[in-house]
């Protein structure tokens, strides 16, 4: 049986499948730069804003340049027929200088979704097209959000709401099915071409669809408290990876999660070789990807979040330390390919997330987060303050990267940059 017959099987024969991607631990925590306005709107089938950003950015080499940027965002929900429903979600992102300095593009259109969606029954669904799956209860890595590699077209923002919300949906066939305690689903990724593309407005399917994939997920409420979900995850290029969510209160305040996946496979080094077909030596094995940690929410709508990240196929303390201080086009490759699947570069990292809505005034949210890289001690430092209105929202971004010459963060070309992002809601 091939790879894609026993879950195109589980879809079309059993129309077994949820929409069991599991939900963040304090969503409003991580609602930064992507949060609908806080006031009733009346019900639409579309949503539309535009968004503009002013800002400047200081380079390592002493330099200083201006940024801008100008998005349209466009979503679409409704239903046209009895148990029959459409989606759309576009987003389009013009940025000076270019998003891609190689290709020298200043327009990016990212297709977020484009699916249609049957109910077959009440409690059975499917769905056929472009879906952006998101799966883990970690806030800052999901080792089992298997979907994202190579799914992000344009970054706006170092803010991982964002970056999961504004990305490339995967063409699939899900089906879905529920019950009163838990869920089961089922997913079909065909291949449907080779290679991503950079330009701008390509649908970009090398990208998102470059290798047939499965992925079956099933979720099981025991309780009020726990909520566990499992998954089986068979890319073509892979052996199959075992996934495990689990989050739940451990009191009133504060909320425990854990998110692991594990399976032989080869280190992401190898696998960033293997993308510039480089020879090297076969290092498969079992990795663990893991993330936990804790969010404490107060009275006065602070959440703060604290996570501990292992990632078991990136390259252990020695390894980068000894790439770093021997730089060559490998270590280009590697930091490139890891950015691509986003991934983190070595094995252990650590994320704090600080939230408070309402800060001081009504209407007024602070936001804060830390990367912190414990093998070269580098450092991604952002913070933001978003004041809303009706249908405005006026935000001040700031963030800095700090660390040494060929770390995780004191390799990119910003020192630190800032922008004033302006957004109003039709």
């Amino acid at each position: 049986m091939s790879h894609l017959s026993l879950p195109l099987f589980l879809v079309c024969g059993c129309l077994i499948a949820i929409s069991a991607q599991a939900t963040e631990p304090d969503d409003a925590a991580l609602d930064l730069a992507d949060r609908a306005p806080d006031v009733p709107q009346q019900a639409s089938n579309w949503h539309l804003f535009a968004e503009g950003a002013l800002g400047s950015d200081k380079l390592r080499d002493g330099r200083t340049q201006s940024n801008h940027r100008l998005s349209l965002d466009l979503q679409y929900d409704a239903a046209f027929a009895p148990g029959w429903r459409a989606v759309l979600a576009d987003r389009l992102d013009a940025s000076w200088p270019p998003t891609n300095a190689l290709t020298n593009e200043h327009a990016i259109n990212t297709i977020k979704e484009a699916y249609l969606s049957w109910q077959a029954q009440a409690n059975t669904l499917l769905d056929l097209g472009r879906i952006n799956v998101r799966n883990g209860v970690a806030v800052g890595y999901n080792p089992t959000d298997y979907f994202r590699a190579q799914a992000l077209r344009s970054s706006v923002s170092v803010d991982p709401n964002s970056l999961k919300i504004n990305r490339q949906g995967s063409v699939m066939l899900r089906g879905q099915k529920l019950w009163n305690s838990g869920s089961i689903t089922a997913i079909v990724s065909p291949r449907l071409a080779n290679q991503a593309s950079d330009s701008g407005f390509n649908p970009n399917l090398g990208a998102t669809n470059h290798e047939n994939r499965w992925l079956i997920a099933v979720s099981q409420k025991f309780n009020d408290r726990l909520n566990p979900q499992f998954l089986l995850y068979k890319p073509a290029s892979l052996p199959a990876q075992l996934g495990f969510n689990l989050s739940g209160l451990v009191n009133d305040a504060t909320v425990a999660y854990v998110e692991w996946s594990g399976g032989r496979s080869p280190s992401l080094l190898a696998q960033a070789l293997d993308q510039q077909g480089i020879a090297h030596t076969d290092d498969n094995a079992f990795r663990n990807r893991l993330a936990t940690g804790l969010t404490f929410t107060t009275a006065n709508k602070i959440s703060l979040t604290m996570e501990v990240q292992y990632n078991g196929g990136a390259q252990d303390n020695d390894s980068w330390t000894a790439m770093r201080n021997n730089p060559t086009p490998v270590l280009g490759l590697y930091s490139n390919w890891l950015q691509q699947a986003q991934e983190p570069v070595t094995r252990w990292r650590t994320f704090t997330h600080l939230f408070w809505q309402d800060a001081l005034i009504n209407h007024l949210d602070l936001s804060a987060l830390i990367y912190n890289n414990l093998a070269d001690h580098s450092r991604l430092t952002w913070m933001e303050a978003r004041y809303h209105w009706d249908r405005t929202e006026l935000a001040l971004q700031w963030q800095r990267y700090t660390g040494q010459t060929f770390t995780e963060f004191g390799a990119t070309p910003q020192v630190w940059n800032w922008q004033v992002v302006l957004r109003q809601y039709f």
